[in-house]
Parts: structure tokens; sequence; C-alpha cells
């Protein structure tokens, strides 16, 4: 058992004991009132014990008094001849309730000091509350439902509200209890003013109570206001806990003013008794946080002006008052040990004290601050007694004067930052050093805050887009880089922002010039490790990107015709076949040799034959569509890929139309040839591979020579049918 709760001193068990047996009464009182009266409790007091009890213990602290209090809920109940099991459920539902509203307040103040705010401590307390009680309500309405057949959500109704009064009023009056003891009565010898003005109210709604003839509740406010005045957070509690438990009982006992109402049952009547408590909390109780807040305040003022004082004499900044005529009311005593002056020494004007350079420059700074009031700050240099001159930075402030003569003095506050402006030249010498070496450097260097927002950038930028690097500086990545830009940077500004390094390319449009940059992005960090923006070195890489393509072009591009070569052939067929099998369409391939190009060489040069050929390959690809592709293969031979294609019909339409474009002779100078072409076609809907597509075409092509050249024959592939390819007479295949 002692592994299983932590160990809990005597005193803390005497005291969870002791509110166990004030839970036991409480919950007798309530639900023995509510019996003999045959209404439904209006107050559930035991939680507010156990909440405000709670709210001034450590958690480790808690699991005694939960467990007490659920003891004394059982045990109440089972006083009152209620089922073990229904008073068990009951007081597991009233421990979860507690424990919402425990714990969600603490959560919000894990300490809950003297000098709370009030009404930040009442939201969240009576939020908590509203929000524990909508799942105990339900809790209890469906074990009531359950045992006794009582409607659920009547039931819930009349505990969510019983329950939310008895949390705000009790469990207040418990907490200020704790905290204040015996003082909740005033201080010693001075609690006769108190108990006074507690009677004046018990008094009032006692009478209010014990007539029903005269809607007198109204009479109620006054002294409940004036003990609220009079006693702040102390006399609001116990004076709604007056309130409520003489309403309380004699709503119960048929008694007061709500017995005006005819016919009206005893549900109607708590009914109105909790809407009346209500009313008297929402009147009483933003008075009171009101003025324990304006309380708060004032000690906060007195606290603030004697702070102030010692500040002021034992500060390291020097302080003054200073009157029109220059006279000082007030030197604070670290004169001595920023200058060497004395206080004495001080009192009068000093101007010649202020470095020469400086002097019309501070004496403009006051002029201009008694003209136009408000504050202003300088740095000038003062002589030191010892005769070397310390940089000040002052803060001047114009204010009435507090010797309420109607004249404005000046607050002066100055420190010594000699340190600082040393440190702020030798930083201006490295930034200018830096700024040299950046400005030319052949790259953009920036640096960008979290907000995106430029505070560096290198004069490279102008050679690149133009901008003027000043004008960037404050302005949005987005307003800079525009719309388009900023869209493809955007995810890798997050990145930066977010801690991570990137690396990425881009493109854009700079002086009519299309461009490409390499960018990396690197967090800056400040010294606690927080990103608080990021780096950007920015290259110019067109150049490179353009020997890129040029080197693509040449390594997929025959360079004599400028078709496609065997690299870009391979490649786009493996792809197109394995598009098409998904597909289940058609493929058409041809492949094209040059009939006797040998003798084209032969007769008259090698010069004649390349321009042979790039005319065969401008006169097939003029056959065909753009997005169809024409390949020389190397040498005489040429390859054709065309897809949705529909028919064989159109395949040999498409054949016959190359051979056509060959009848025309090729002009090579003065040199006149004529050429003609074997083609093989191969049209296949599903084919294993690139190589046995080729060799289905290929196998065509040798039928084509093998019949005399200047021809084509047609070989078809179908899936569900033979491997193998079968040829027609006629250069068509029909299966």
């Amino acid at each position: 058992m002692r592994r299983l709760l932590p160990s809990i001193s005597l005193a803390v068990l005497l005291r969870a004991a002791a509110i166990a047996v004030l839970v036991f009464a409480s919950c007798v009182y309530s639900l023995a009132l509510a019996r003999s009266t045959g209404s439904a409790p209006s107050l559930w007091i035991a939680n507010g014990i156990l909440v405000g009890g709670l709210l001034r213990l450590p958690k480790r602290d808690w699991w005694p008094y939960l467990l007490f209090g659920f003891a004394g809920t059982v045990g109440a109940q089972l006083v009152l001849h209620i089922s073990p099991l229904v008073a068990l459920e009951l007081a597991a539902t009233d421990t979860l309730e507690i424990l919402i509203v425990s714990g969600a307040i603490r959560r919000q103040f894990p300490e809950i000091p003297r000098d709370v705010s009030y009404p930040n401590l009442s939201r969240v307390a009576l939020a908590s509350t509203l929000v524990a009680c909508v799942p105990s309500a339900l809790l209890a309405g469906l074990t009531i439902h359950i045992a006794q057949g009582t409607p659920l959500l009547a039931y819930a109704e009349t505990w969510y509200r019983a329950h939310v009064f008895g949390i705000v009023i009790v469990a207040t009056l418990t907490w200020v209890a704790f905290i204040k003891k015996w003082r909740i009565f005033g201080a010693p010898g001075k609690r006769w003013p108190f108990v006074r003005d507690m009677a004046l109210l018990a008094g009032t709604t006692f009478a209010v109570f014990a007539q029903s003839r005269y809607p007198l509740l109204f009479l109620i406010y006054a002294p409940l206001l004036l003990a609220v005045f009079r006693h702040r957070f102390a006399g609001l509690v116990v004076g709604i806990a007056l309130i409520a438990a003489i309403t309380n009982i004699a709503t119960a006992l048929g008694s007061g003013p709500f017995n005006l109402i005819l016919d009206g049952s005893r549900t109607e009547h708590a009914l109105l008794a909790q809407v009346f408590l209500a009313m008297v909390c929402l009147i009483s109780v933003p008075l009171a946080l009101i003025l324990a807040e304006r309380r708060h305040l004032e000690a906060k003022v007195r606290e603030s002006e004697l702070r102030y004082r010692i500040l002021a004499d034992y500060a390291g900044d020097l302080v003054m008052r200073i009157r029109p005529d220059g006279q000082r009311r007030y030197v604070s005593p670290s004169i001595k040990d920023l200058l060497g002056w004395s206080v004495e020494d001080f009192s009068v004007p000093r101007p010649d004290l202020i470095h020469p350079d400086d002097r019309e420059r501070v004496a403009q700074a006051v002029a201009e601050l008694h003209r136009a009031g408000g504050s202003t700050m300088t740095t000038y240099r003062i002589r030191h007694k010892d005769s070397h001159y310390v940089w000040f930075e002052a803060l001047a402030r114009l204010v009435p004067s507090p010797d309420g003569d109607g004249v404005m003095e000046i607050i002066y506050t100055g420190r010594d930052v000699t340190q600082r402006v040393t440190a702020e030249q030798a930083l201006a010498d490295s930034e200018r050093r830096l700024r040299t070496i950046t400005d030319n450097v052949p790259a953009v260097i920036a640096h960008v805050d979290a907000s995106e927002r430029y505070t560096f950038i290198n004069a490279y930028v102008e050679q690149v887009s133009g901008d003027d690097p000043r004008e960037m500086i404050g302005k949005t990545m987005h307003e800079v880089r525009g719309e388009q830009i900023y869209g493809d940077l955007k995810g890798h500004i997050a990145t930066a922002l977010g801690g991570g390094t990137a690396m990425f390319e881009y493109e854009a449009d700079y002086k009519g010039r299309h461009l490409c940059f390499q960018t990396n992005f690197v967090p800056d960090r400040d010294p606690e490790g927080c990103v608080r923006g990021f780096y950007a070195l920015t290259t110019d890489i067109t150049h490179i990107k353009d020997v890129e393509q040029e080197l693509s072009r040449l390594a997929r591009f025959d360079t004599l015709t400028g078709l496609a070569n065997r690299r870009h052939f391979d490649e786009r067929i493996a792809m197109l076949l394995l598009q098409k099998y998904r597909q289940r369409s058609p493929l058409l391939l041809m492949m094209i040799d040059v009939d006797h190009f040998k003798r084209i060489n032969d007769s008259w040069g090698h010069g004649v034959g390349d321009e042979v050929l790039k005319a065969v390959g401008q006169r097939i690809q003029a056959c065909l569509r753009k997005n169809d592709l024409v390949a020389r293969l190397g040498g005489d031979e040429f390859v054709a890929l065309i897809e949705d294609v529909e028919s064989s019909s159109i395949a040999e339409e498409l054949a016959r139309k190359i051979q056509a474009a060959m009848k025309r002779e090729i002009a090579v100078g003065a040199v006149r040839v004529k050429m003609t072409l074997s083609i093989g076609v191969a049209f296949c809907q599903s084919v294993a591979s690139a190589d046995a597509f080729m060799h289905i075409a290929d196998t065509a092509l040798y039928e084509a020579k093998a019949d005399g050249r200047n021809t084509f024959r047609m070989a078809m592939h179908e899936p569900g049918f033979s491997q193998e390819p079968v040829l027609a007479s006629n250069g068509v295949s029909f299966r």
C-alpha cells in the first residue's frame, strides 16, 4: 500500500478527516432538507467545500481529501437510506466533477498567490465549473434514471443548477476561509464592524424571507453592497453564503416572496431561488472584483513609488529634475561614480562640461523638448572631473512639476555608454569592411528576419534584378519578389524559418532575360537557439544551365540531322510501351532505310551524302505530327515512333505518304539525286519489350528489302495470339 500511495503527514490526514465530516454534514443537510420539503436540492454544498480546500493544497496532498470526501458523501447517502450502488455511483460522479474543476484551475494557476488577479481567477473558475458540471449532471441523471426511473434530463438539469451554485458560492467561501482563517472576520480588535454588517445582512435577508406577502428581495442588495464596499472579498463571500443559506432553507420550508406565485410548485420555487442567487452574484461579484483589483493596483502604485525612490537614489544611472532655468531640483548620488562630480557641483547649470562639438546639438534638443513636449533621447560627450570625456546617453522627458506650480520640468536619465559607443564604432568599421567584400562577391547575399523582411542585401542584386538594395531594406520578400517568384520560394522560406537548411534552384525573368538561380537558405539563430531569420546566398547559374542543356541536347539529338538519336529513341520507346500497355492502345513503329545510300557517298562524296540524309530526315518529319518521334539510329537508318494510330489502314497510309515524299529529287548544289526508302512497319497493341517491338519492325523491313526495295511491309502483333508477327503479300497483315 505504501508503494501505491504517497506518504502523507498526520496533520494532513486530520484535516482531511475534518473536511470529510463537513462533507458528510453538508450532504445530510442538503438531502434531508430536500426530502423533508419534497423538493430538489437547490444548493449542493459538499463539492464546493472540497474544491475550495483542494485549491489551497499541493496536488500531492489531494488524494486523502478526495478519498475522505468520497467516504463522507457515500456515508451521508447511506444514512438517508439511498441504495449503496447508487450512493457509490453518485459519489464517484461528485469526485469526477471536483477533479475537473480543481484540475482546470490549477492548470492555469499552478500557484495561487495572495496577490493573484481576481478577474482572471474568477473567469477560469466559473468556466471550469460550468463545463465540469455538464458530464457530472448527465452521469447522475443516467444513474437515477436507471435506478428510479426519473427522467434523465429533468434530474440532470436540477443537479447542474445545484452543483454550479454550490461550487461558485461555497468553494469561494472555503478558499477565502483557508486563506484568511480568522482574519476573515477582520483584524483582531476590529472585528465588530464585520460582525455588525453581516448581522445586518442576515437580519434583512431573514426579514425578507420570513414573510410571503410582499416582494421585498431588493432590500437585500443594499446591505450586501455595503458589506462588499467595506470588507471587500471577505464581505462578498460571507454575505453571499448567508444569503444562500437563508434563501435555501426558507424556500425549502415554503416561506418567502417566491410563494407570491400562485400554484407554484416546490421545484419552481427552488428554481426561482437559484435565479435570485445568480442575480445576487452577478451584481456583487463584479463589484468585489473591481474593488479587489483596485486595491491591488493601489498597493502596486505605492510599491512602485518606493522602488522608484530607491532606484533613483541607488541606481547606476544619473537621474535629475531640471527646472526651465537649468537649476537642478534633484541630482542622484550616482553623479559621483559616473563623472566624479559631487551633487553640489552639479546642482547648477554646467554647459561648459559638454564637448564643444556637441553643445549646439544638445541645446537644440532641449529647446525642441520645451517647445514640443514629450520626450527626446540624445547621445553626447560630457567631461569627467578628471578631464577626459565620457559618452552619455540621455533620455529627457517634459513633465509637470510635482511642486504644483504649473511649471514644466525635465526629468533627465543618463547613463555612461562609452563602451557601447566604442564597440559600435568598431562594429561600424567592421560592417564597412564586410559591406565592401559582400558588394564585390558575384552572388546576392541577404539577411531576412522572422517577418520575412530584408534587413541586409548586398549591391550585387542591382546587377541581377535592377533593384536598388537600399529600397529593398524593410520590405518583405513578397513585396520585392512578386507573387509568382514568392510562390516558388514560400516553401523554402518556411523550411529556413523552421530551423532547416534549404538548397534549391529556381528561374525568373529580370531585365528581359530568363535567368536560373541556385539559392541556399541558412537559419539565423539567436544565442538561445531560437530562429530569428535566415541568410540567403543566391548565385546566377544561367550559364551553367545553358551548358547543361546544350550537353543534354548533344547527348539526345543527332548532330547531323537534328533528329533524335538512338539514346533519345530508346528512352521514348520504353516509356510509350509501358504507357500503351496500361492503356491497351496500339503503337506504330517504322524502321526506314535509304535505298542504295552507299552509292551517293561513293559517287558524290560524304558531303553530298550528309545533305541527302538531312533532306530525308526533314521529309520524314514533315509527313508526321510534331509529337511523333523521328530518330536517326546511325548511317542511313531512320526510325519513326507514332502513337494514337487507331487502325492499320492509317498506318499503311502514313507509310505510303512517306514514300511519296521521296519522289521529288533532292538538290545538293548542282547535284540532283532521287532517293527511295524501304520501310518496315510494326503495328502492335501489346508487346513484351522494345527489343521485341523493333524485331517485328526489322523483320518487316527485311521483307521490304527482299521484295525489291522502295516499298513497305507491315507486321501486326495483337495480344492473345502468337508472339510471331504475320506478314501479308501486299504489305499488310490482318487477323
